[in-house]
């Protein structure tokens, strides 16, 4: 073969040698870090830097990828354990953790296993705040229960740079025998309620019948009230009624007798009441009292007539 051409060839193998070189180093010092993840890189076993999401460098074959950690918030799931109420009363409590990385640096250099370590913190503060509540309580404040465990739970956590977010109880398992004693505190307790409702049922109906009989007296008061009035402004219109009418028989009994056929009849009306008393007396009585006169009765008549020719005079005077 030529020098020449084997020169050439030599030098070829070289450049394409080197080509992939620089392909293989270019493409181990390109990092391309997905979101939400956090990369940390060593130099020589040391920590040199955090490559965030992006395009990122290192130098190939001296820094490498030590760790690489999710900064997505994560759910773990907390064993169940048994734990002692401050009134002794043992119960069974699982729940779930919810938590996230905020420092990868700590997380990775600060402990271990994070993700071990916070799930045993959690369930040792978990039976620690159980230790101090009774057992009624655990399930009426599950909400400050899980809110006191988050707390306990980021004090002892921030050197690893982890938050808990929040902590949710999703059982809490009593003994049977403290089960039992519930479900009949349970069942008492609505017994008395429905006696309680039935009570306040019938109070409130004889407040009703009460209340009816009330308005039903004072309706009756009102309508007898109101009658007696009725009867009361009609008795005065009848009493007004003859009164008129007396007053116009009367005026026109004066009329009448202003005249001389009236005065007649008058004469004779009174002859005849005086005749009608003295058969009433006689009748009455055994004895009988005669005028000194046989004419008493036509003297009688004379002295009503005088009378009411005086009254006549004095009228027209």
């Amino acid at each position: 073969m030529d020098p020449i051409a084997q020169v050439l060839n030599t030098i070829f193998t070289v450049e394409a040698f080197l080509l992939i070189f620089v392909l293989v180093l270019l493409k181990s010092s390109v990092k391309f870090v997905p979101q939400n993840r956090a990369w940390l890189i060593e130099r020589f076993g040391k920590y040199q830097s955090t490559k965030e999401a992006g395009l990122n460098f290192i130098i190939p074959f001296i820094d490498r990828i030590a760790a690489d950690r999710s900064l997505k918030e994560q759910a773990q799931d907390v064993p169940s354990q048994s734990a002692i109420t401050k009134d002794n009363i043992s119960l069974t409590v699982d729940g779930v953790l919810y938590f996230r990385v905020l420092d990868p640096y700590k997380a990775t250099y600060g402990v271990d296993d994070y993700i071990f370590a916070v799930t045993q913190l959690s369930q040792t503060t978990m039976r620690s705040e159980l230790g101090k509540m009774e057992l009624d309580k655990t399930f009426e404040e599950r909400d400050v229960l899980n809110t006191n465990i988050v707390t306990s739970i980021n004090q002892a956590a921030e050197p690893w740079g982890i938050q808990v977010l929040r902590y949710e109880i999703k059982d809490i398992v009593p003994p049977q025998s403290v089960m039992e004693a519930m479900e009949a505190q349970m069942k008492a307790e609505r017994v008395k309620r429905a006696q309680i409702l039935e009570s306040e049922g019938d109070r409130q109906a004889n407040i009703n019948v009460a209340e009816g009989r009330k308005q039903a007296q004072v309706l009756g008061a009102e309508g007898e009230k109101a009658e007696q009035i009725l009867r009361a402004e009609g008795e005065a219109k009848a009493i007004i009624a003859v009164a008129e009418a007396q007053a116009e028989a009367l005026r026109k009994v004066g009329e009448a007798a202003d005249t001389e056929q009236g005065q007649k009849a008058i004469q004779l009306d009174l002859a005849t009441k005086a005749i009608a008393a003295k058969e009433a007396i006689a009748r009455e009585s055994s004895i009988v009292l005669l005028p000194d006169n046989a004419t008493d009765a036509s003297s009688m008549v004379a002295q009503g007539m005088a009378i009411i020719n005086s009254l006549n005079k004095k009228h027209q005077g």
